[in-house]
């Protein structure tokens, strides 16, 4: 049995689908559920005497205590985090107390119950942290992409959260022994994608028939990862990574943020046109450019393909292809995660410009 963290989240869900799906093995998943996590991604487990789901934090050490104590899990997976940059900016309090705070009482949960196991199953007991590509910092357009040596840099209150959380991790292994391993992920995209990452976002405006906004000059660059090749990679770290290291996890697709949203619009326009006739991309409208907002991240994921023989398996054109057509075969879940108070933060958070010289005046 594993205990997987954040695992009603967008990348924890998908690999707790994809473990059941490619084994037996049981998952005990604990999960906050905060505005991010959503048991509908796990609807399709509902009765599966292989999956246990219990609501909490990682920040409670009783409720941990008594999960270990009572599951015994071989290996923790923990994706548990706040994740979204512009909500750290907004409210950075909650990234402290969830990716700082929580990690380290999780951290300490997870030693004292490692060390209170019987030789051979503490030799093979495993603790696999997900972390980011964002920890790194920022690149120019020619420099080298991100290596697992890398200088940590990160430049949101989101990163440097990450980047904290990792130091913690590398710390429980260098003091105390704790089998860690740490990877860090550039973008994800696929189902179950919250609609507050450009992704998502884009598609569900586009359908809506509300605008499509654009950070600045939309040239940003990042490199995206489809979060089904995500999961592959965490089993193949759990399975062979060495304790103590860290495992870059990319997509080896760099892409500017506008040439994702043309695309995106592209397939739209192929697979649900508009039924006025025009196109999708005729709703982009660029938007005041975010504080501290990184120009490029760039995963060199050789060492993972290298030392243990993974590679995605999917393109970009697959992935994204794979992706609009979820989203467009999903609408009652769009309809239930775009509602309420999440439509409230978009609007609020990603104003158009003319509310923002209105806000301004």
């Amino acid at each position: 049995m594993i205990l997987v963290t954040g695992g009603a989240g967008f990348i924890g869900a998908n690999f707790v689908l994809d473990w059941l799906a490619c084994g037996n093995e049981p998952v005990v998943n604990l999960d906050k559920l905060t505005y991010a996590g959503n048991l509908q991604n796990l609807a399709s487990l509902q009765g599966d005497g292989r999956h246990v789901f219990v609501q909490g934090d990682i920040g409670d050490k009783d409720l941990i205590d008594r999960l270990l104590a009572e599951h015994r899990p071989r290996a923790i997976v923990n994706f548990a985090a706040e994740s979204h940059v512009d909500r750290s900016i907004h409210g950075p309090e909650d990234f402290i107390q969830t990716n700082v705070v929580g990690t380290f009482r999780l951290l300490e949960s997870v030693r004292q119950h490692w060390q209170g196991l019987p030789p051979e199953e503490r030799a093979t007991f495993r603790f696999l942290h997900v972390s980011t590509d964002e920890v790194y910092g920022t690149l120019g357009a020619k420099d080298p992409a991100f290596t697992e040596t890398h200088a940590y840099e990160p430049n949101s209150p989101y990163s440097a959260s990450k980047a904290a959380s990792d130091h913690l991790v590398r710390a429980w292994h260098h003091t105390y022994g704790l089998p860690v391993l740490t990877t860090n992920c550039s973008n994800n995209y696929g189902p179950f994608h919250f609609p507050e990452k450009l992704i998502p976002l884009m598609i569900v405006n586009a359908l809506a028939g509300k605008p499509l906004p654009v950070y600045g000059d939309g040239m940003q660059i990042r490199d995206w990862l489809y979060v089904r090749d995500h999961c592959s990679a965490i089993r193949r770290v759990l399975e062979a990574g060495q304790p103590g290291e860290t495992y870059n996890v990319g997509g080896w697709n760099e892409k500017p943020n506008i040439e994702i949203v043309r695309t995106i619009c592209a397939l739209l326009d192929e697979l649900r046109p508009r039924a006025d006739g025009q196109r999708y991309d005729g709703q982009i409208s660029y938007v005041k450019d975010r504080p501290g907002h990184d120009r490029r991240y760039a995963i060199d994921a050789r060492k993972i393909e290298r030392e243990l023989g993974w590679k995605p398996a999917e393109t970009f054109e697959t992935g994204i292809r794979k992706t609009v057509q979820w989203y467009l075969g999903h609408g009652d879940w769009v309809e239930a995660v775009t509602s309420g108070a999440y439509r409230d933060w978009v609007d609020q958070h990603y104003q158009q410009p003319a509310a923002q010289e209105a806000a301004a005046a």
